[in-house]
């Protein structure tokens, strides 16, 4: 019974907290983030009632399963974006746009890092500033994609934002393996070539092969079904499903075969708006479904952020400058990847600004440095603490830049029912 009680609690004090952000013009997504912290083991969980807080984080991490389940649906829903009608218009700006910011940003945490190297010596080492580089190119595609639904955003920046978050994180992925092979090499003294080329890119192939055919099955059979209820649990069915195949692991000698659930259901969510007929109505009762799924996600994330790094100095040091170094490198290389492509200009004045929130990806690729014994520890706690301040700040950051390209408007005051004529009696 006690998963039911914090599941209900997590659901109340997400949606109470959307009422609130509502009133001071916030996002529905950092009302959700709020909301875990002060049910979390930091603040309610410290009264040690099981079921009415999260006791520990590792209490919050025994609910990752719906964490994992959400991530999946988010992802498959911007893979719906990848429409080719759409694509053979802006999918060579994204595609362009979505590297070149990603290297950029990658490179300006490198070169702000290193030179810090030298003024702090062994506590920031070379090998961690890298690592840290590699990370900052990734982006939250939950909390951008929230903000967009929550306003009904539409433009030519959400257009282009979508396609782009999909390709930062495929793009990422691969610096990421990069740059931690490397500095695994730094700390071992070993260079291992399987380890920085082979297995991320087998990843990243693998994924996309695992997501077209969960798509082409996916297609097949919900053409089977007529009732929309049907391919509604089918949908669901096949993305726990798609969800599940892509935390299996293989190993053959010392090579590690997986695959990124991120890219899974992306590229399943492409194949299925691409080759199924009736994919919007499908997508729109799909996303309808997830709401619930959506808020728990948030809030339990909220709830995992652990607010006890930033009593370590070293690590709000280094995490200030991981922070201004990252979205310095985000917002100048959407501005110039935009101004090379040469689009609108109000996307090159607030695409930068949509690609600040960083989250589980980030999270993610934290959690595997740990491995690294000299500088895992410290990594995973800068990245914490740049989490906290990103996700808190970054989606009303994305909601003020997507009012001032236009694409989220203010709607229109209803007219008040007692205006509106009777009508007529039979």
């Amino acid at each position: 019974m006690i998963p039911l009680f914090a599941i209900s609690i997590s659901l109340a004090a997400g949606l109470f907290a959307s009422r609130l952000s509502k009133l001071l013009g916030l996002p529905s997504v950092t009302a959700y983030l709020v909301a875990g912290i002060l049910i979390g083991p930091f603040f309610l969980g410290r009264l040690g009632i099981q079921g009415l807080g999260f006791v520990s984080t590792e209490d919050v991490k025994s609910y990752s399963l719906i964490c994992d389940v959400a991530l999946g649906f988010i992802a498959f829903a911007i893979g719906n974006e990848f429409r080719l009608s759409q694509l053979k218009e802006i999918g060579g700006k994204a595609t362009f746009i979505g590297i070149w910011q990603a290297v950029i940003a990658t490179a300006c945490v490198d070169a702000a890092l290193i030179g810090l190297h030298f003024v702090l010596g062994d506590r920031l080492p070379v090998s961690m500033a890298i690592t840290l580089g590699a990370i900052a190119a990734a982006t939250a595609p939950a909390a951008t994609l929230m903000v967009v639904r929550q306003y009904k955003a539409k433009g030519s920046l959400t257009d282009l934002l979508l396609p782009i978050v999909a390709i930062d994180d495929a793009v990422g992925l691969i610096i990421f393996s990069v740059s931690f092979g490397a500095a695994e090499s730094m700390e071992s003294g070993e260079f291992n070539v399987l380890g920085i080329v082979a297995e991320p890119l087998l990843e990243i192939v693998l994924s996309l092969a695992l997501g077209c055919i969960m798509g082409v099955l996916f297609t097949f059979a919900e053409r089977m079904f007529s009732s929309n209820s049907k391919r509604l649990s089918l949908s669901v069915m096949i993305v726990f499903l798609s969800v599940a195949v892509s935390k299996l692991e293989f190993h053959i000698g010392s090579l590690t075969i997986g695959f990124s659930t991120l890219l899974t259901l992306m590229m399943l969510g492409t194949m299925f708006c691409n080759l199924c007929d009736f994919s919007p109505e499908m997508m729109e009762k799909t996303d309808r479904w997830t709401q619930p799924l959506l808020v728990l996600f948030f809030v339990l994330s909220g709830a995992e952020l652990e607010l006890d790094v930033i009593k370590i100095p070293a690590v709000v040091g280094i995490g200030i400058a991981y922070i201004i170094a990252r979205s310095a490198g985000k917002y100048l290389g959407a501005l110039s990847g935009a101004a090379i492509t040469k689009c609108e200009p109000k996307i090159k004045k607030d695409l930068g600004i949509t690609l600040l929130p960083q989250a589980g990806v980030a999270l993610g690729m934290a959690s595997i440095v740990t491995e690294l014994e000299g500088i895992g520890t410290i990594v995973r706690n800068i990245i914490l603490f740049s989490v906290l301040i990103y996700e808190l700040v970054g989606p009303a950051l994305t909601k003020r830049a997507l009012i001032d390209a236009g694409d989220i408007t203010t709607k229109p005051k209803e007219k008040d029912r007692s205006n509106r004529e009777a009508p007529a009696k039979i």
